[in-house]
């Protein structure tokens, strides 16, 4: 009867006190966010603690010999291992808090702030990984029997690892993966990414895979050794600012200052635009078409979706309303005459006249004369001609 009522008594003065500290973290958590975060996370794994010592204590001290007295004091000493580990997981999250709310990934410039996130993060799931292993380890031990075979364990733990390792070669793969991914800044949490031709985020990155999330909603869940054997983009690894471009084929008398002219202004009226870049170049002429592209900059990679739709969208709107002419047009040339003497003729070679140095590449002038010598192959012999 007096162990009994000695159990009561500690646990509800453990409880009690818990309560009491619990409530003066509570007052301080209204000017203190790591108060604050300490008094929802830590509260429920203390009290466990604190309690479970306290009965198992006073079970110890006052409790005499009974029937089922080893059986309840391993009982509890388990019970106190596992509320402990509970305990450390809390304080690594109230850690993980503060660390986070200090580098906040909502601002223009977040690029080590991403870095940071992803690191701690993953260290967080690293460390709740080992401690639940060290302590499903630390509570087998306390068994006598697991106890006493823990030198032959030892002695056969290299042949277990290794046939460990060929069953699960690709399991640890990953899981290597996702960590070297967490300190090799590849990839960060929030990163922009173009990969399996799909674009998107990078949402989350755990041991063993990396969600994306596509730009449709969608989610790409990928292993974390793709990212460390296979190429992909990442539109932000050096600053969340990037290029992109919008073409637009247009007629050869299409006027490209005019429409140069409408790019700065279209760029100017939006504030998707960022300042950087403004360019408008002919890239190609060839087809019967010529094409524009239109570079512009923008703070991240929605903005920069949005401006190359807008600039595309415009300078549409601009060619048909005031240079309908440039809008790409088919030519072709009819001859109603029917000569098929002269088709029918054959062309001779002397009909073609000597050639000029300029239609020659390896002969013709000095440079062509060294280019034939340097392409001629061995002895001088004269290279391949079409």
């Amino acid at each position: 009867m007096t162990a009994l009522l000695a159990v009561l008594v500690s646990a509800g003065a453990a409880i009690l006190l818990v309560e009491i500290a619990h409530r003066v973290v509570v007052r301080l958590g209204r000017k203190s966010m790591l108060a604050a975060d300490l008094a929802r996370k830590v509260h429920r794994p203390f009290l466990t603690a604190v309690t479970l010592v306290s009965v198992q204590q006073a079970i110890r001290v006052f409790a005499g010999d009974f029937t089922y007295r080893s059986g309840v004091m391993h009982a509890l000493v388990l019970l106190c291992i596992a509320a402990f580990a509970w305990l450390v997981g809390a304080m690594l999250l109230v850690m993980e808090d503060v660390a986070l709310a200090r580098w906040r990934t909502d601002v223009p410039d977040n690029r080590r702030h991403r870095r940071i996130k992803t690191q701690v993060v993953m260290l967080r799931r690293v460390t709740v990984a080992a401690i639940v292993v060290l302590t499903i380890g630390v509570m087998l031990m306390t068994f006598p029997d697991i106890r006493a075979l823990g030198a032959s364990v030892i002695a056969s733990a290299g042949v277990i690892s290794v046939v460990a390792a060929l069953a699960a070669q690709s399991t640890l793969g990953n899981v290597f993966a996702g960590i070297q991914l967490a300190f090799n800044d590849a990839i960060r949490v929030d990163d922009v990414v173009v990969v399996e031709q799909e674009w998107g985020r990078i949402e989350e990155i755990t041991l063993t895979v990396v969600v994306v999330q596509i730009w449709d909603d969608r989610r790409l869940i990928l292993p974390s050794s793709y990212f460390t054997t296979k190429p992909f983009q990442n539109w932000t690894r050096t600053g969340s600012a990037v290029l992109g471009t919008a073409e637009v084929d247009v007629d050869w008398s299409t006027p490209i200052e005019p429409m140069r002219a409408e790019l700065r202004r279209v760029c100017e009226s939006t504030e998707l635009w960022d300042g950087r870049v403004c360019v408008l170049q002919v890239t190609e002429a060839t087809g019967g078409n010529v094409r524009l592209r239109a570079l512009v900059s923008a703070d991240d990679a929605g903005a920069l979706w949005d401006l190359r739709c807008l600039v595309r969208e415009r300078l549409v709107a601009w060619i048909w309303e005031h240079q309908r002419g440039a809008v790409p047009r088919m030519r072709a040339e009819v001859d109603t005459q029917d000569r098929p003497s002269e088709l029918a003729r054959p062309i001779h070679r002397a009909d073609l006249g000597a050639s000029s140095d300029a239609a020659r590449v390896f002969s013709g002038g000095d440079d062509g004369e060294g280019r034939g010598v340097t392409f001629g192959g061995p002895d001088g012999a004269a290279p391949v001609r079409a």
